[in-house]
């Protein structure tokens, strides 16, 4: 063994590589990282748009009632939350490149098959369990997975901005969606939403990179101990474990309560009965779609508000507030259900807009304060409690609309749900700032408490 010293200005052949340093990228790759994210979100988003403005075409055509339609939406809601504590885990084992791509596929393929369908069970089988395997395999487990992975500052905004993708797809389809349904029949719409998830395939396979070190950079505004490797164990163990673990945690039954509310009152509720609903009153369709339509207009706004003030505020306090004021929201919206469009239902949809998703970066920090490096599996778990709750209302508001003839008691009911979710979110009792559940400190250092 030599004990020859380099000289001076030789670079020594036994030292690690240097990882490239970040300020040399006048655009750190987390950025682009995330907005190739966005853009598959926004794929997705494409069939998050289609069912509330089919469930009437259906009806006409086939003669399904809402309770038949709605169980199919039901089974695409609960798999596309219990999906995705398992597709975390999958994006550990085989990156997040080839998971959203395949989610993508099935997405198309599924929303595509469904111009051939002629009975109920069909509808359930590519509707429900296809598309919701499909976009369970991204949703928020894919947020969580790349914000936790590249990114160290700003988290709270760029979680705030990922999750707004979901609102800006229905921003921009849910209007085209209901004129194409409305002009040309449910196939062509169920075919655009096939082609536009079909369509963001190749974005994902050539530009999203996994890990920071892939392009060998540091996480944004994070160092080399805020760099986390890769869980080689198999995605089932991962998930299973990790919710193993959580559960002996009471914040984790505290999120996972208020989630279940959350996804209740707003994909099981509002996105998936709001068009019909309107239209029990007189309200045209394509009236009603623009007004939903419009709440992602705000839902984009409201989250990525959201996102920063996470960033800054307790957000316990936060998801307090959100749910205090969707519960007040909720309980005024049965009077202003009508045939023409008044300013009171435009008050409702804009505060109802900045509040829909704005609950995800609060939560999202609160499970990264809790549980460190495992956050993005355990919140897949949360969030498959947040997709469980809208199959549960999506059904038994459906279920409610034929019996009663009325979605009234859904609306009411959800209400006192939310009231219930605030009350939750307050006694959360968080670990000591800085620590896991174990008491080690989480990976990604402060980032990983609530701002």
């Amino acid at each position: 063994m030599s004990d020859t010293v380099p000289e001076v200005g030789t670079p020594d052949p036994t030292a690690p590589p240097a990882r490239r340093d970040p300020h040399r990228h006048r655009i750190h790759p987390a950025w682009g990282v995330a907005a190739v994210t966005f853009l598959a979100l926004l794929g997705a988003a494409a069939f998050r748009s289609t069912p509330s403005v089919l469930i009437e075409p259906l009806h006409q055509e086939f003669g399904w009632t809402v309770g038949t339609v709605s169980a199919a939406l039901s089974v695409n809601l609960a798999l596309f939350g219990l999906t995705a504590p398992f597709a975390a885990a999958l994006m550990e084992r085989f990156g997040i490149r080839r998971v959203v791509a395949f989610a993508l596929l099935l997405v198309a393929i599924g929303s595509g098959l469904t111009v051939f369908m002629t009975a109920p069970w069909q509808l359930i089988l590519l509707w429900g369990v296809v598309v919701g395997l499909g976009t369970g395999s991204m949703a928020m487990a894919l947020v969580a997975t790349v914000v936790g992975r590249w990114f160290v500052a700003r988290r709270g905004l760029v979680s705030g901005l990922l999750t707004a993708a979901s609102a800006a797809g229905q921003l921009v389809f849910l209007p085209l969606i209901a004129w194409i349904a409305t002009s040309s029949g449910w196939r062509p719409a169920a075919l655009t939403t096939s082609l536009v998830a079909l369509g963001v395939v190749p974005l994902v396979l050539l530009l999203m990179r996994d890990r920071p070190s892939d392009v060998d950079v540091l996480p944004y505004g994070g160092t080399p101990a805020d760099v986390t490797d890769p869980l080689r164990s198999g995605a089932a163990r991962i998930a299973v474990d990790a919710l193993r673990t959580a559960a002996r945690v009471p914040t984790f039954w505290l999120l996972i309560g208020g989630f279940f509310i959350c996804g209740a009152t707003t994909a099981g509720l509002v996105q998936s009965h709001f068009v019909p609903a309107a239209h029990d009153h007189g309200m045209p369709a394509t009236t009603a779609a623009g007004l939903l339509a419009l709440v992602g207009v705000f839902d984009l706004v409201g989250t990525v508000c959201s996102g920063w003030l996470t960033d800054r505020v307790d957000a316990r306090v936060l998801l307090g507030v959100y749910y205090a004021g969707r519960g007040v929201s909720l309980a005024v919206l049965p009077p202003l259900f009508g045939t023409d469009l008044q300013a009171s239902m435009l008050a409702f949809v804009i505060f109802y807009g900045l509040d829909w998703v704005a609950t995800v970066p609060p939560t999202l920090a609160l499970t990264r304060q809790v549980f460190g490096a495992k956050a993005p599996v355990v919140f897949g778990w949360i969030f498959a409690a947040h997709q469980v709750g809208a199959a549960f209302a999506a059904l038994l508001a459906g279920l409610i609309r034929d019996a009663l003839g009325s979605y009234d008691l859904a609306w009411y009911g959800g209400a006192v749900l939310c009231v219930l979710a605030a009350i939750m979110s307050i006694s959360i009792r968080t670990a000591r700032r800085g620590t896991d559940p174990a008491g080690t400190p989480p990976q990604g250092g402060p980032a990983a408490t609530t701002g």
